[in-house]
């Protein structure tokens, strides 16, 4: 999602291999997709609580609340994740969420003299071993930080097949991971390395336009608008993080 997503799940999914625009016209989802960064607007919400000596309230969506002291210890997080975070100055910290031992995030923190900004140099770590980068600058806003400026530094491929006659699957090879479903409203299990209990379900908007909602034992993490241009060039996903007033627009261009 969004990168709380990621940060949450170490994941924002999406999508065999049927290329070219003849070959997509009578399904223009199907084909690999590539995001434009430039086109792209990654908007990330998230607070910070004070709960106690040292000890912190941490709400990356909606009303999910993960409860860490600072200590630089892995401690239970959602999902069964840990989070760790470690003050490696008064203005400057280290946050790490582990999947089964396994490092998935790592966001190193640092807040301007005046309080008011936030740079997040966010890195994330995939199954198949490469990462992501990003680079977030927040402000805060009654008692939010709501970033501003979001630098992407690597590349993010996203690939679509057909399921089941008119339903579509969406394949994250980097995360290893692949969400199939119809378009009739129901939970559809997601299979791969993925997070106990994921699964999606849709609804067809239109010819060119389809919803998925993400869920974790039936509890919603965000809902996508997916949109196929009507030249079939270009993929815009939408996505509504419960608990944030703005989405995350991510633009993908055909390969």
């Amino acid at each position: 999602m969004a990168k709380r997503a990621s940060l949450l799940l170490a994941a924002v999914c999406l999508i065999c291999v049927i290329t070219g625009v003849a070959q997509s016209a009578d399904n223009p989802f199907t084909g690999k997709w590539k995001m434009n960064p430039a086109k792209s607007r990654l908007t990330d919400q998230m607070k910070v609580e004070a709960a106690g000596p040292n000890k912190y309230n941490m709400i990356f969506s909606g009303d999910n609340v993960e409860t860490v002291v600072a200590d630089g210890t892995d401690q239970p997080g959602l999902y069964g994740s840990t989070l760790a975070v470690s003050v490696d100055a008064p203005d400057s910290w280290k946050v790490v969420r582990k999947n089964n031992g396994k490092v998935t995030i790592i966001g190193l923190w640092k807040v301007s003299p005046d309080g008011k900004t936030l740079t997040d140099n966010f890195t994330g770590f995939r199954a198949d071993g490469t990462t992501s980068n990003l680079h977030y600058i927040y402000q805060r806003t009654a008692g939010t930080w709501e970033s501003v400026e979001t630098d992407v530094n690597s590349k993010y491929e996203i690939e679509i097949q057909r399921f089941e006659g008119d339903g579509l699957s969406f394949i994250n090879a980097s995360a290893q991971m692949t969400q199939s479903l119809k378009f009739d409203g129901k939970d559809y299990a997601a299979s791969g390395k993925v997070p106990e209990g994921l699964a999606s379900s849709g609804r067809r908007i239109s010819e060119h336009a389809v919803e998925r909602t993400d869920k974790i034992k039936g509890k919603t993490l965000y809902t996508q608008q997916i949109e196929v241009s009507p030249d079939g060039k270009t993929l815009t996903v939408t996505a509504h993080i419960p608990g944030q007033d703005k989405p995350n627009i991510q633009v993908f261009d055909r390969e």
